[in-house]
């Protein structure tokens, strides 16, 4: 009997424990209540937090206002300063345009940035006493719109441009500054991407203070004027109209850099403008020759009229033998010549035999790196005397431009050196004075024989 009742006992035991077990086991119900009571709690701290900051930070204040007097007054201060400012960074120039990917980005005098803070109320340059960092960034062109110079803080930052998904920072170099006595200077920025990807396809230069950097004090951004940034590639074998004497020959209409022309010119050194206009005043039939049967006669004029069309200098270039001195321009052209004491120049020089003169333009050309050179006006050289040509026409009212042949010639190309034909046609005028025509001569075998050819090459 003892043992069955033992195993009843056991079984009702065993019935206990497994109904507290399945007691204990939470249901599904029970879970997603559980779940409903935590998402309700946290999202009432968080709608509540907010609150609570707002009446301590009201509380606080209300205290500080009437336990320190004077904190009304800053207080009311710094509420004003969320106002829209009156202070704003500003570039001092506009840049030099155009502007190509990956070249320095300076100002149209060609000099580094410049950047000042003024004062909008007064319409005045202002300064801080600190000093303030700056960033560099680059703009959308189209921002702000046409008809408002008024924008957001909000608004720049979601018109800053970043660069293109695989490639650099679209802006290189000073991109952070630092501004003292309210003026600073970014000497080194270039932009490593074209403008053609954006809608608007141009960029804006910008700047503005750091976040953070004056507590209290709003600057309002500066930003340049919109711009247009192609390639640098189009930049390396752009031609240069008017090119300089200075510039590599590939330059000039139809030679291409690294071209056929270019390579043959390059072998005969013949690297510049200055020496390919060179040669062709003193020996154009060698230089034909040099450039070969590709260059037709039509490519011929393209080229040497885009060559005659450079930028104008005041050099003098002199030979001087025992009993004669030889004045050429840039080109080697004869511009005036003393030969046996006697000045020649203008026609004068056509009674000259033209084998004689020629010789020395030849040795001019062979020597032209051992010549005397002088850089200013003819009439400064002590060979001139009163009655010469040059001089004759002198006149002393100021001319800042000239028009020779329908070509405008602007007064950053004059020099008081005119160089023209017979005609009565100024050519190239000082920015101070006028002076009148003198006639430059080739003494080339391709003039016609017997004379001196009286020539305007030097302006075409």
């Amino acid at each position: 009997m003892s043992g069955k009742r033992f195993a009843e006992e056991s079984d009702s035991n065993q019935y206990w424990e497994n109904e507290r077990r399945r007691r204990a086991r939470p249901s599904l119900a029970s879970a997603i209540g559980e779940v409903v009571k935590v998402n309700f709690v946290q999202n009432f701290c968080t709608a509540l937090e907010p609150m609570l900051r707002r009446v301590v930070n009201e509380e606080v204040e209300n205290g500080l206002r009437r336990s320190i007097p004077s904190y009304s007054r800053s207080s009311s201060w710094r509420i004003k300063a969320v106002e829209p400012s009156t202070m704003q960074l500003k570039f001092r120039k506009n840049l030099t345009l155009p502007i190509f990917t990956g070249t320095k980005i300076l100002d149209e005098d060609g000099n580094p940035l410049e950047l000042y803070i003024v004062d909008l109320s007064h319409n005045q340059e202002s300064t801080v006493s600190c000093a303030l960092k700056l960033q560099i960034v680059v703009l959308d062109g189209d921002f702000p719109s046409a008809d408002s110079n008024k924008w957001t803080s909000d608004e720049f930052e979601k018109n800053i441009v970043k660069e293109r998904r695989g490639k650099r920072p679209l802006l290189a170099g000073d991109v952070s500054v630092t501004m003292r006595d309210g003026v600073s200077l970014v000497e080194n920025i270039e932009l490593t991407d074209n403008s053609s990807w954006i809608r608007s396809r141009k960029f804006r230069i910008a700047a503005r203070v750091v976040h953070g950097a004056t507590p209290g004090l709003v600057i309002r951004e500066a930003m340049t004027e919109a711009f247009v940034v192609k390639d640098h590639r189009g930049e390396l074998y752009k031609k240069h109209h008017p090119p300089m004497l200075e510039d590599e020959v590939w330059r000039l209409e139809k030679i291409g850099k690294d071209g056929a022309f270019h390579k043959k010119l390059a072998a005969n050194n013949i690297k510049t403008v200055q020496e390919f206009l060179k040669l062709s005043v003193v020996n154009e039939p060698k230089l034909r020759k040099i450039l070969g049967l590709g260059m037709s006669d039509k490519m011929w004029e393209v080229t040497i009229n885009h060559a005659r069309t450079f930028v104008v200098t005041s050099k003098i270039y002199i030979l001087r033998g025992p009993n004669n001195t030889i004045f050429l321009n840039p080109i080697c052209q004869v511009i005036k010549a003393v030969i046996n004491g006697e000045n020649l120049s203008g026609k004068d020089l056509s009674r000259v035999n033209k084998s004689y003169i020629q010789k020395f333009v030849e040795e001019a050309y062979q020597n032209w790196n051992s010549l005397e050179v002088v850089d200013g006006p003819l009439c400064d050289t002590p060979l001139l005397t009163q009655g010469d040509r040059l001089d004759q026409y002198a006149s002393n009212y100021p001319i800042t431009t000239a028009i020779y042949e329908e070509h405008v010639i602007p007064e950053r190309q004059t020099t008081e050196l005119t160089y023209t034909s017979d005609r009565d046609h100024g050519g190239v005028v000082s920015s101070s004075y006028f002076y009148g025509p003198v006639e430059a001569y080739n003494f080339s075998d391709s003039s016609s024989k017997g004379e001196l050819a009286a020539t305007h090459n030097f302006i075409n």
